[in-house]
């Protein structure tokens, strides 16, 4: 495999292909891989399905043979696209040794956010904002249409009275 990493590659339907994509893409872009699901509460609350994993949120395991657990991220590795989770060992089989732990982002649900970074949320806030102008920009818009529609017709039936 080729270490090159390709700008302009678009998609493929080759798995193959996707997964040497994600194995040689630069940190910059793997970083966007470290998403996960948001719990419900918060899916509410910021307006978005799911948001990257950073160090000191709160993550519940959904997956796997620790389901159900939780804690809170301790370690992030962007290269292998992979988190720690405190307080989540496994046991070595010989000898009974006790290892760090390591789950796929897709893997966990984001119980509670770490919002000590202002910039971390500001994006979806503005997103989220954007978003319902356009909404309320539309519903006015509309609204508009249907009122000067009106005043045409009450012009037209008025015009045909003076007559």
């Amino acid at each position: 495999m080729k270490s090159e990493f390709n700008k302009s590659w678009n998609s493929s339907k080759q798995p193959r292909k996707q997964v040497k994509f994600r194995a040689n893409a630069p940190n910059h872009i793997k970083k966007k891989f470290m998403g996960s699901t948001l719990d419900k509460a918060l899916r509410e609350k910021y307006g978005r399905r799911s948001i990257s994993v950073r160090n000191g949120d709160e993550v519940k395991i959904m997956r796997g043979k620790f389901k159900g657990k939780q804690g809170k991220v301790g370690i992030v590795d962007i290269k292998n696209t992979r988190i720690q989770v405190d307080g989540i060992q496994r046991v070595k089989s010989f000898g009974g040794e006790k290892l760090i732990t390591w789950f796929h982002p897709s893997n966990v649900k984001i119980i509670i956010l770490d919002v000590s970074d202002e910039k971390r949320l500001k994006s979806s806030e503005v997103e989220k904002t954007s978003a319902t102008e356009k909404k309320d920009k539309k519903k006015t818009e509309e609204i508009k249409k249907e009122v000067g529609k009106t005043k045409k017709a009450v012009k037209k039936t008025t015009n045909k009275e003076k007559k």
